[in-house]
């Protein structure tokens, strides 16, 4: 942080930037106002950096990638109450931005605190983002950071072209890589924000792997 801020701390134009940086977040709080006020259950957009983000619709590898995971990940916590998984459509809302990850989980503390007819909801503990083309620089860029900042303990991206899954931890207030793996190695991915949760990383790409661990994740 240091190094962003000192020089700008030590310039004598401090107070110009201060006054240019309060009139760029007060113009990005009216636009985000007015994207609360028009966006429309089931649209699949974000609020990024002051400018509304609409997705295009997604391939079937994306689909099938996230919403195998989305349905493992279920599958293990709703038999052991460990909390709440979101795919896709739920809004995240933090300090500045808005999202809507691939993927996501909150653990039972957070999950208590969460209402059936909410459309907002606070930065989870586990956050999956399937890459595109048009969502893979900011999926390693501003939402790398933005989760990190929030306080969010585990980080997968997913690349659908390698079949290669890298699983990030929260050290301090940034991501650590832990693991990279793919399909052909087929590591065993182990979450630390979901306890317990553990698949090879094949069973996300793979039907019949998916099905075997499946039936595990239930056993």
């Amino acid at each position: 942080m240091e190094t962003v801020l000192g020089p700008l701390i030590r310039s004598p134009k401090l107070p110009k930037y201060i006054q240019q940086l309060e009139a760029t977040l007060a113009e990005e709080q009216r636009k985000r106002q007015v994207f609360y006020e028009t966006v429309k259950e089931g649209d699949k957009v974000e609020f990024i950096n002051g400018e509304v983000v609409m997705h295009s619709p997604v391939r079937l590898e994306h689909n099938d990638i996230s919403f195998t995971l989305a349905m493992l990940i279920r599958a293990f916590t709703d038999a052991r109450g460990l909390g709440v998984v979101g795919h896709e459509k739920l809004m995240i809302s933090l300090t500045r931005n808005d999202y809507e990850p691939d993927v996501c989980f909150w653990g039972k503390d957070k999950a208590a605190l969460l209402q059936p007819k909410q459309l907002r909801f606070p930065a989870p503990d586990f956050v999956a983002e399937v890459l595109s083309d048009s969502t893979a620089d900011v999926d390693r860029g501003v939402k790398f950071e933005d989760y990190a900042a929030h306080g969010v303990a585990e980080y997968w991206i997913i690349d659908p072209e390698t079949q290669t899954v890298e699983q990030y931890l929260l050290d301090g207030e940034t991501f650590k890589l832990a693991v990279k793996t793919d399909s052909v190695s087929n590591a065993t991915l182990r979450s630390v924000a979901i306890p317990g949760f553990a698949i090879p990383a094949r069973a996300i790409f793979d039907p019949a792997e998916r099905q075997r661990t499946l039936r595990n994740l239930l056993a």
